[in-house]
């Protein structure tokens, strides 16, 4: 366990992760600062935030990043060359963490496994607690942490390069497609990201694994830990889809249509969830009847209303093109489905068949529009909208009875909003305002 105490600190980025960092270094009796870009000259947890320059890592002895800054900053360089340790939130807070953890990646569903898990955990009457990327920092899990739980973590890409020590006794990856290029460079640097909650493990370990997808498939051989894997095409050893029924280890589970959840990537969302949960303590028929009470998570293919015979769903979280092409998947036809935000290096062209084949039109808003418009072509009409709240109000006007208004972007929301959830809720508050002559 690294010593805190008496130890020179600085702590980079100021969102949630990095004032839960702040928190547990000073109760742990490290001498801390900060800095920020953005947030200098504020106090945090009784630290005056810097700014983020050169001076201010001279005499760091140990630095600890936010998921949000890359761990190739510049700045780094010459802090590394003196030998000082450059860790992120989540290595800093593994060493306090009490219980088990369990570990959830992947490219989409991973908030959406991660929320089930827990909520089937709790059902079952096993102590958890939620968090990672959605909710509590691990540094801010610490204080109600305990040795008889479960720590159910969502883990993004951002969080994981940076662990060295940090290990999840039960982990799983749902799907590796190409996403935040522009944080990671390369296809290959993002895959050992994600690979590395499968690196720290240990041989009595749990490796939960998409037998569909070639990416976590070759994690099987990057982990000493056991496999289980999952299916939603053909029969395995582990949790596969059968025609509507979701199976587990040898038998029936329950069927699709008892779930809440609607599309293909959400049952192999269930199947993961279900192998962790039984994994952990449930039982079979725990693990069905609590899939089965379990809502969407909101900004994951939300339904908002229905108005006038047209059916509006928020997947703001649909923060890539693989996440936008699973929530086209989930509907017949009918789309019309707003794109656009910052974009992360995607290449959108693989939206014309599915676009072609199930939209109406395509309602382009944000810094992405044009390069999005150049890539679907003449695939499907194409209405640029500038602004979300155009787009739902030429949606709203334009949709007709049994059409649905799908805002599922396939691009970060920093161009307009200050994060997808932001960008969900006005969208939100956009649909729940239309009345009904709004057509």
């Amino acid at each position: 366990m690294r010593k805190l105490e008496g130890t020179r600190v600085l702590v980079v980025g100021m969102a949630r992760s990095g004032v839960a960092a702040i928190r547990l270094l000073r109760q742990k009796g490290a001498i801390v600062r900060a800095v920020d870009e953005k947030l200098m000259g504020e106090e945090i947890e009784s630290v005056m935030v810097e700014p983020q320059l050169e001076a201010a890592f001279h005499d760091a002895e140990l630095v600890v990043l936010s998921p949000g800054v890359p761990a190739d900053l510049d700045l780094l360089a010459p802090v590394r060359a003196r030998g000082v340790p450059v860790i992120g939130e989540l290595e800093l807070a593994a060493p306090y963490l009490e219980g088990r953890n369990i570990g959830i990646t992947g490219t989409n569903g991973k908030t959406t496994t991660t929320a089930l898990t827990g909520h089937i955990l709790r059902e079952s009457g096993i102590a958890c607690q939620v968090g990672g990327n959605i909710g509590a920092a691990p540094a801010g899990m610490v204080e109600t942490s305990r040795p008889d739980q479960w720590n159910v973590l969502e883990l993004s890409s951002f969080q994981l390069e940076t662990i060295e020590t940090f290990r999840a006794p039960i982990a799983a990856c749902l799907n590796v497609t190409q996403n935040h290029l522009d944080r990671h460079h390369t296809f290959e640097n993002y895959i050992d990201a994600k690979a590395r909650l499968f690196e720290t493990q240990g041989r009595d370990d749990l490796a939960i694994l998409n037998a569909d997808d070639s990416v976590t498939v070759g994690f099987s051989k990057r982990t000493p830990a056991k496999t289980a894997w999952f299916s939603s095409t053909h029969s395995i050893s582990g949790a596969w889809l059968e025609g509507d029924v979701i199976h587990i280890e040898g038998s029936a589970l329950l069927n699709v249509h008892d779930l809440r959840l609607r599309g293909r990537h959400n049952y192999e969302n269930v199947m993961a969830a279900a192998l962790i949960a039984i994994n952990a303590g449930s039982d079979r028929s725990q693990i069905a009847e609590a899939a089965a009470t379990f809502a969407p998570v909101e900004h994951r293919l939300e339904f908002v209303r229905t108005l006038a015979g047209v059916g509006y769903y928020n997947d703001s979280k649909a923060t890539s093109v693989d996440a936008t092409l699973k929530a086209i998947g989930a509907f017949d036809g009918g789309l019309w489905i707003i794109l656009g935000g910052r974009d992360k290096d995607s290449d959108y062209t693989v939206l014309r068949e599915p676009l072609r084949a199930k939209a109406r039109a395509a309602l382009l808003i944000g810094a992405a529009a044009p390069k999005i418009a150049k890539h679907l072509g003449d695939s499907v009409p194409i209405i640029p909208c500038g602004t979300l709240a155009a787009a739902v109000d030429r949606a709203s006007r334009s949709a007709a009875p049994g059409d649905t208004v799908l805002l599922a972007p396939a691009c970060s929301s920093f161009d307009q909003f200050d994060n997808y959830e932001q960008r969900g809720r006005v969208f939100k508050d956009l649909v729940n305002a239309l009345a009904e002559g709004d057509r």
